[in-house]
């Protein structure tokens, strides 16, 4: 798929991606890391992979547990108004998103001090930046309908970049490679789901004023990552370098058009 539009989109995109994965990276070696920032940006990973919004129209209250019961509620509309296989899919989405959750719920209970209690999704709770972005998100989808799902779509992960900058300690020792572990058992389902937010955009006929709110909302919602991640990770960046980055003070990340399997 050669189109300028998305090739445009993309580039809006990178350098934000870019952004959010400096977050992570500049974690790793912060003086403000300690087990219990650990700790706390696992516990908030957990919150995401199991209550998250999720950008699905399944996903309202939670992308665990509001899929699990909206499917439910749905069952004696199957072959009937709702084609099976969208509830296949439906479910293959739930089983992942699971998954990614006990992946980062294992490592932080390995993680936690003696005596303190096991994590369950029970404790688990956002934090502002999250319930921003979360709302950023649904207020697009209801002003801007198809468009405004399309552009969530798009931005869902953020280019895998916590995962592939957690892949990227691999080979280290202690709870470094631990992390390294979990963030390779999540990272292809999340390019998957990324791809999921380009694919058939092209095909939707959108107009030239469509193109450019999608770029507009994507930037907002990438910017929003930022801030939810950066918070996530104790904020090992500084609000000048976020001001920074939002100017396009950083190099872009490189789109891998190949394992996307468009065309650059």
């Amino acid at each position: 798929m050669s189109n300028p539009q998305i090739r445009r989109l993309i580039g809006v995109a990178a350098p934000l991606w870019a952004g959010e994965a400096e977050v992570v990276r500049t974690y790793w070696t912060s003086p403000k890391r300690a087990r219990e920032t650990d700790l706390l940006w696992l516990r908030r990973q957990c919150f995401k992979e199991f209550w998250g919004s999720g950008v699905g129209k399944y996903d309202r209250g939670g992308v665990v547990l509001g899929q699990l019961k909206n499917l439910l509620a749905k069952g004696a509309e199957i072959d009937v108004s709702i084609d099976r296989y969208e509830i296949l899919d439906a479910l293959d989405g739930v089983r992942a998103e699971y998954s990614h959750y006990c992946a980062f719920a294992d490592l932080y209970d390995e993680l936690r001090p003696a005596g303190t209690a096991k994590l369950n999704p029970q404790a688990l709770e956002p934090w502002p930046e999250e319930d921003a972005l979360t709302a950023l998100r649904y207020r697009h989808q209801d002003e801007h309908g198809a468009l405004g799902m399309r552009s969530c779509k798009f931005t869902e992960g953020g280019y895998c970049t916590l995962f592939s900058e957690g892949m990227a300690l691999k080979g280290r020792s202690g709870v470094d490679g631990k992390i390294a572990q979990a963030c390779a058992k999540v990272y292809d389902d999340e390019f998957e789901h990324m791809l999921a937010g380009i694919a058939g955009i092209a095909e939707e006929n959108l107009s030239a004023g469509d193109w450019q709110l999608m770029e507009r909302l994507a930037a907002e919602q990438l910017k929003a990552r930022i801030r939810m991640r950066n918070a996530q990770f104790s904020f090992p960046l500084s609000e000048d370098r976020v001001q920074r980055i939002f100017a396009g003070e950083v190099q872009p990340i490189e789109f891998d058009y190949r394992r996307a399997r468009l065309a650059a």
